[in-house]
C-alpha cells in the first residue's frame, strides 16, 4: 500500500526557535561595541549609521531585507536604470529616485566609486561587496564614512553561509540584529521544509535547468551544475552528470544522451527557447521532457548576484512539479508571494509573473507541441 506523505507541521517549534534566536540576538547586542566585518575589519557600532550607501552586487538587497532602506541616501546607476526582475527594487521603487553615487555593474566591482558623487550625499555608513581590504580601507579614509564589507560567496552561486554571515554583520552595524536573526531563521526553515518534503520521495530521474543567464541571456544549453534549488531537494543534476562544473554549457548531443524526463527553464532564456523551438522542432521533439510537456518555468535568481527569495521560491516550484502529492499544499505563485512578503514586507510576485510568466507553469508553445 502506498501512503501519501504528509509533511510534518510544527509551527510552534519554528516560532519557539525563532524566539530564542531573537532573544539571543538582543542579549548579544546589549554589550558589544564592535563587530568584525567579512574582511576581518573591526566595525565601531557607536558611530552614526543613519545615512547609508551600498556598493557592489547584492549589498543593497541585504539592507532592504533588514528594513533599513529608508536610511539609504544614494544608489548605483544599475539599481536605478535596470529595476526589473529584482524583488528588492520592485518592493521599494523609491530607491531608484535617489542620487547616483557610482555606475555599479560588473565593471565597477571592487573599485572605488565616483568620490565626488559619493561625498555629495554625505554617507555615514558604506556597505560594500566583492571589495578587497586595501580598497575598503582607502574608501573609508577618503570618504570619512565607516565602510562595512559583506560577502555573497562565489559569483553565480547561492552561498547561504556567506549570506547569513553578512546579514549578521549588517544587522549589527545597523542595530537590526533581531531582524537579521529573523531572516536567517525564516530561510533555514524553508530549506529544512524542502529537505523534509523531498526525503524518501520517488526518484524523478535526472533533472535539468536551461536558459541560465551568463554574460547575457542564454538558451537551453546554458545550465548550472551546482544549481542550488536542485541541491536543496537532493536531485541528480543532468548538467553535473554531463561533466559540468558551476555554470556550464551542455551540448545537444549530451542532452539527448541523458534525456532528462523533466526540464526547467530559467524564464530569462524563454524567448530564445521559443525561437529555437520554431526553427528546430525535431531536436526538441527528440527530448522526452518536451514530448511529454514536462518543461516548467522558473524565475531567474542570479541578477546582481543571488536573489535569495527567488531561489527558494524556484525550489518550491520544482518540488511541486516533481512530487505534486508531497507539495499538495503549495501553490508556486502563492508560496513565492509569501516568501517575498516575509523578506521584503510586501509581495512583488504579481510584477515578477508579469515579466517572466507564472512560476512553475508549462509554456503555451510547449503544451501545444506536446498534444
Amino acid at each position: 500500500m502506498i501512503h501519501r506523505h504528509r509533511p510534518a507541521r510544527r509551527p510552534w517549534l519554528a516560532a519557539f526557535v525563532a524566539a530564542l534566536l531573537l532573544i539571543a540576538a538582543s542579549a548579544a547586542s546589549a554589550h558589544e561595541t564592535t563587530v568584525t566585518d567579512c574582511l576581518g575589519r573591526a566595525i565601531d557600532l557607536n558611530r552614526p549609521n543613519q545615512r547609508i550607501v551600498c556598493l557592489g552586487p547584492g549589498a543593497l538587497r541585504l539592507i532592504v531585507y533588514l528594513g533599513a532602506h529608508e536610511r539609504v541616501v544614494g544608489v548605483e546607476a544599475l539599481e536605478r536604470d535596470f529595476p526589473d526582475g529584482r524583488p528588492y527594487i520592485l518592493a521599494q521603487p523609491e530607491l531608484t529616485k535617489l542620487p547616483v553615487i557610482g555606475p555599479g555593474g560588473v565593471s565597477a566591482i571592487g573599485r572605488m566609486p565616483d568620490m565626488e558623487a559619493l561625498l555629495a550625499v554625505a554617507p555615514q555608513l558604506i556597505f560594500v561587496t566583492y571589495m578587497d581590504r586595501q580598497t575598503a580601507q582607502r574608501l573609508q579614509a577618503q570618504s570619512g564614512a565607516q565602510v562595512v564589507a559583506l560577502d555573497y560567496g562565489p559569483f553565480a552561486s547561492v552561498d547561504t553561509a556567506a549570506l547569513f554571515a553578512s546579514l549578521r554583520v549588517a544587522g549589527a552595524a545597523l542595530g537590526r540584529r533581531q531582524r537579521a536573526a529573523e531572516i536567517i531563521a525564516l530561510t533555514q526553515g524553508w530549506l529544512d521544509d524542502l529537505a523534509r518534503r523531498a526525503k524518501g520521495a520517488p526518484d524523478p530521474g535526472p533533472v535539468y535547468v536551461g536558459g541560465v543567464g551568463f554574460k547575457g541571456v542564454q538558451g537551453l544549453e546554458s545550465s548550472d551544475a551546482d544549481y542550488a534549488p536542485f541541491a536543496w531537494l537532493g536531485l541528480d543534476n543532468a548538467a553535473k552528470l554531463a561533466g559540468g562544473r558551476g555554470h556550464c554549457f551542455v551540448g545537444r548531443e549530451k542532452l539527448l544522451t541523458i534525456d532528462p524526463p523533466t526540464i526547467f527553464m530559467d524564464a530569462a532564456g524563454m524567448g530564445l527557447l521559443a525561437g529555437d523551438w520554431a526553427k528546430r522542432p525535431e531536436f526538441y521533439q527528440a527530448l522526452s521532457a518536451f514530448g511529454a510537456g514536462r518543461v516548467f518555468v522558473l524565475h531567474p535568481f542570479n541578477w546582481y548576484v543571488t536573489n535569495l527569495g527567488v531561489a527558494v521560491a524556484d525550489a518550491y516550484a520544482i518540488g511541486k512539479a516533481l512530487w505534486p502529492r508531497r507539495f499538495a499544499d503549495v501553490g508556486p505563485e502563492q508560496k513565492a508571494a509569501e516568501i517575498h512578503r516575509a523578506l521584503l514586507g510586501v509581495s512583488v510576485q504579481g510584477a515578477m509573473a508579469k515579466k517572466y510568466g507564472k512560476l512553475g507553469e508549462i509554456p503555451a508553445f510547449i503544451k501545444k507541441g506536446a498534444q
